[in-house]
């Protein structure tokens, strides 16, 4: 049954307007969240920005988001200077110009549905750091949740970040603290992360600077969250239950555990109209795919470093060969801009020497990637996104974090759930090489991580099940938050 069937035959129960930070990492989760909604009865308005608009309608088609009447998509600028490049933009620029820029055409595009007549706004779901929406949601009178693309203990360490000044961890006195030793400092004052270091907290506290804008970004939308009528995560209780319990102590606002999304997905599997509805901005090859299909079960090595991760030429050769070494097959996902300032060129030899036993593409279905039979290990940047989907599926990974809360996400992973190893930031073949080997090659580590992945597989899927602590969240969060009638109506 089409969702234009089920949306016609049931009367539309709000309108909530969606608007994601215009990354890929952040886009995705939000339509998955906006697709649930729907299921549920609501009529959608999805805001992305003009520039992502452009790449969503390059990857997917020029007609791919015209399929429903009350799923529609809107567009407002995110005040950087025009670029036609397929590329991720500058995320500390975008974040500026976001918060500097965007409540003005936000807040006009709300009268102009307004003067639509498509059904009055009723709610508002934004992502955390484009909080600036707030302040639209409050002239309105009507329900603001701030949805975290984050990791719960991410968002955790965020908010520490005025403590981490106010006790002087930061800005650095100088230099040499970004290498002396100093990030290995324990911090073990914060309820649920005893036991981890600086280095292990998110990157943006990492600067001498004391007008830092990324810090006291961080800092400034941790403090708005206070403001806002209910707070989501992507994740489920038991992922973070000691983190989740913490927030809930210190924070006002109500706390919303609805993971993992893409799980709880599945209640839309035959709703045609809604999963016609894409959000990749990179063409997805899908031949990848067939090509899994041909591996033995547990024998691939995937590797994809995400949307913003950037390396240089030298790290790049230095992962190629290290995989290159183990002998295992592998899926490589290498995006055009994965190179600082370059495009990825692999060796020649290289190429010739794996040609029998690897693919490399430049974007993929991650979804459906992880959750084939043939994924032995996932070699990752441990951005959130591809961390819950690999739990989920109950794949163990090799984490190389790159910045923001991705350190965070694998010292828990490492650590605390028993699902990873972190390899050195200074990548070298010989630790690729054998990190991939002490996982796939049968060795007792590896068979007591892939067991512990399979654990936490089937209590992810305990979440999202009947009874289960994130349906019941979902549930609640409609009614209890954004189903609340308007202050002004």
């Amino acid at each position: 049954m089409s969702s234009q069937m089920n949306m016609s035959e049931n009367p539309i129960l709000a309108h909530a307007v969606c608007i994601p930070f215009p990354a890929q990492g952040h886009i995705n989760p939000m339509m998955k969240l906006a697709k649930l909604l729907h299921g549920r009865g609501f009529y959608i308005t999805f805001v992305n920005s003009e520039f992502n608009h452009r790449r969503l309608l390059k990857s997917r088609g020029p007609h791919s988001l015209d399929g429903l009447k009350t799923f529609r998509f809107e567009t407002i600028p995110d005040g950087l200077p025009e670029s036609d490049e397929n590329a991720t933009q500058d995320i500390t620029s975008l974040c500026k110009s976001t918060t500097n820029t965007c409540l003005a055409p936000f807040k006009h595009l709300i009268s102009k549905i307004r003067d639509s007549g498509a059904p009055p706004v009723t709610c508002i779901i934004s992502d955390g750091v484009m909080s600036f929406t707030l302040d639209a949601a409050e002239e309105l009178g009507i329900p603001q949740v701030l949805f975290w693309t984050t990791s719960a203990v991410g968002f955790m360490g965020y908010l520490h970040y005025t403590n981490f000044m106010e006790n002087g961890y930061t800005p650095f006195k100088d230099e040499s603290y970004f290498g002396n030793g100093y990030l290995d400092t324990a911090i073990d004052w914060i309820p649920g992360m005893e036991g981890m270091r600086l280095k292990d907290f998110p990157s943006f506290f990492r600067t001498k600077d004391p007008n830092d804008f990324m810090l006291h970004f961080a800092i400034s939308v941790t403090n708005k969250a206070k403001r806002s009528s209910a707070i989501v995560f992507n994740t489920f209780n038991e992922l973070e239950a000691d983190v989740i319990r913490s927030l809930c102590n210190i924070l006002p606002p109500p706390i919303y555990t609805i993971g993992p999304l893409h799980l709880l997905m599945n209640e839309l599997e035959h709703d045609e109209g809604l999963n016609a509805l894409g959000s990749n901005l990179w063409k997805e090859e899908t031949e990848c795919l067939d090509w899994l299909d041909s591996k033995q079960p547990g024998s691939v090595v995937y590797v994809n470093f995400g949307s913003i991760t950037v390396m240089t030429a030298h790290h790049l050769i230095e992962f190629a060969w290290g995989l290159a070494n183990t002998q295992k097959p592998f899926l490589w996902i290498i995006r055009p801009d994965i190179l600082a300032g370059d495009t990825a060129i692999l060796p020649a030899e290289f190429l010739e020497e794996t040609k029998e036993r690897s693919m490399m593409v430049s974007w993929c279905p991650q979804e459906k990637v992880l959750a084939h039979q043939a994924i032995g290990v996932f070699l990752t940047h441990g951005g959130w996104n591809s961390t819950i989907e690999s739990i989920s599926v109950g794949v163990p990974m090799i984490c190389w974090p790159f910045f923001a809360e991705q350190p965070t996400n694998c010292w828990f992973c490492c650590e605390k759930w028993g699902i990873a190893k972190e390899i050195d930031s200074d990548v070298k073949r010989a630790d690729v090489e054998g990190l991939v080997r002490g996982l796939m090659d049968g060795e007792e580590e590896g068979k007591k991580m892939k067991d512990k992945a399979i654990e936490w597989k089937k209590k992810a899927e305990e979440a999202v099940g009947t009874g289960g602590s994130s349906q019941e969240n979902l549930d609640k969060l409609i009614n209890q938050v954004l189903l609340l009638p308007s202050r002004n109506s």
